[in-house]
């Protein structure tokens, strides 16, 4: 995804795109019947009362207004309890949710459309013929109204409750996940130096933050523009300052060319959830870790994470073999290590003295190494070890302990056993 493509996708998940959307949709609607009037013959314009249309439209204004600040109120609510309960990072999922923004964009939409209406009857201009399209696009307008209600009403049963909130940030993950996992180097060249080429050109930032997007693709042009191969040491989700390059070249770049390429990196205040699966795999483990909090004491939310985070590492793979699309661009390949750090240690450390939490992550470690052994075993056996030694040092009752024990027996040395969970 390009740079532009990135921020246009970004804009529509804003509240006040749709909202701006609808009601500029509904002031057209609204003047449509001025133009198409003509041609509504005289004869039906007496099936419609002179006062029906303006008494519909009196009624929608006052009740859309207060329909919408009622909502409104909800949706706020909605997100401080989701802030409170499940963790701040998730809320942005729930300000994208794209139920909550149709309902408000309908019911603010339906306002002007009711209001614009009034002033436009006020004012004359429809006439009798227009009154009778006023009124058939008013009565479409109500049962959109309708409709839309019964599925606002709906979604408030389940909108920032903890299973659902944990479900959007599991779905949030996943596919940047998948596209990780399949492809660690994110169509790059991989480039396994330990060492920074100090010996090269390295290109500073020129604002702090968190690195949301990068535009491979214009990294990529400007690479066979120049035939220069570029080191990239950042990736989306990295916190940059002034002193971290965001790339190395092997040429001395000009002020001009230095800043097209810093237009391929977007730097900001808040991590993102699109190329940066880190971020969604630590949201993950922020729930779990505040439900194990002993002011929440919530075991069952924590086992609840560490299914997610099973099913998410157990997504297949798209493809077999890789394809290196930006082949003058290096980047060093991303540590799977790093991402079962993210999820499993917090939970691990927050949850040692619960052997029921410590049981399922035991569990869940060996499945996964049981699905890919070739990729998980070796970390997955890592973090089964961590976590026994943390229950070993939280747990007073050596049976609990003795159940773990038996259950990271099972990464043994010549492999795991076939024993079903």
């Amino acid at each position: 995804m390009s740079k532009t493509q990135w921020i246009l996708s970004q804009l529509t998940r804003q509240l006040w795109f749709r909202s701006s959307l609808f009601a500029v949709l509904a002031v057209i609607t609204a003047l449509v019947a001025i133009a198409i009037k003509s041609f509504i013959p005289p004869t039906v314009s007496g099936i419609i009362g002179t006062d029906a249309v303006d008494k519909i439209l009196g009624i929608l204004a006052s009740s859309m207004l207060a329909v919408t600040t009622f909502s409104l109120n909800i949706m706020v609510s909605a997100y401080n309890t989701a802030s409170s309960s499940v963790t701040p990072r998730a809320t942005r999922l729930l300000l994208e949710d794209r139920t909550t923004q149709n309902v408000l964009a309908t019911f603010i939409g339906s306002f002007l459309y009711s209001l614009v209406g009034i002033v436009a009857l006020g004012m004359g201009a429809y006439g009798r013929q227009g009154r009778v399209v006023l009124f058939f696009v008013t009565l479409m307008v109500i049962v959109m109204i309708v409709i839309t209600l019964l599925r606002w009403i709906q979604h408030l049963s389940q909108f920032g409750r903890m299973a659902e909130t944990s479900q959007r940030v599991e779905e949030a993950t996943a596919l940047p996940l998948a596209e990780r996992l399949r492809d660690p180097c994110m169509g790059c060249s991989p480039w396994h130096g330990d060492v920074e080429p100090t010996t090269d050109f390295p290109l500073m930032p020129c604002s702090v933050g968190y690195l949301q997007h990068v535009d491979l693709r214009r990294l990529s042009d400007f690479a066979e523009k120049h035939s220069v191969w570029l080191y990239l040491n950042t990736r989306p989700g990295a916190f940059i300052h002034l002193t971290c390059p965001l790339l190395w070249s092997q040429k001395a770049l000009s002020p001009e060319q230095s800043g097209e390429l810093r237009e391929a990196f977007t730097i900001g205040a808040q991590r993102s959830f699109d190329q940066d699966p880190r971020f969604g795999l630590s949201v993950l483990s922020e729930i779990a870790s505040r439900a194990l909090s002993p002011a929440v004491n919530d075991p069952g939310t924590a086992i609840d994470i560490i299914g997610r985070a099973v099913r998410l590492f157990s997504q297949p793979d798209v493809a077999d073999v890789v394809d290196t699309s930006y082949y003058r661009l290096f980047i060093r390949p991303a540590e799977l290590s790093d991402m079962f750090d993210d999820i499993f240690t917090p939970i691990a450390r927050d949850g040692a003295a619960l052997v029921e939490v410590h049981i399922r992550l035991q569990k869940a470690l060996i499945a996964l190494a049981r699905f890919r052994p070739e990729r998980y075993e070796s970390e997955a056996r890592r973090h089964s070890e961590q976590a026994l030694e943390r229950a070993r040092q939280a747990l007073t009752y050596k049976g609990d302990f003795h159940i773990l024990e038996v259950l990271a027996g099972e990464f043994t040395a010549t492999g795991l056993s076939n024993r079903p969970e």
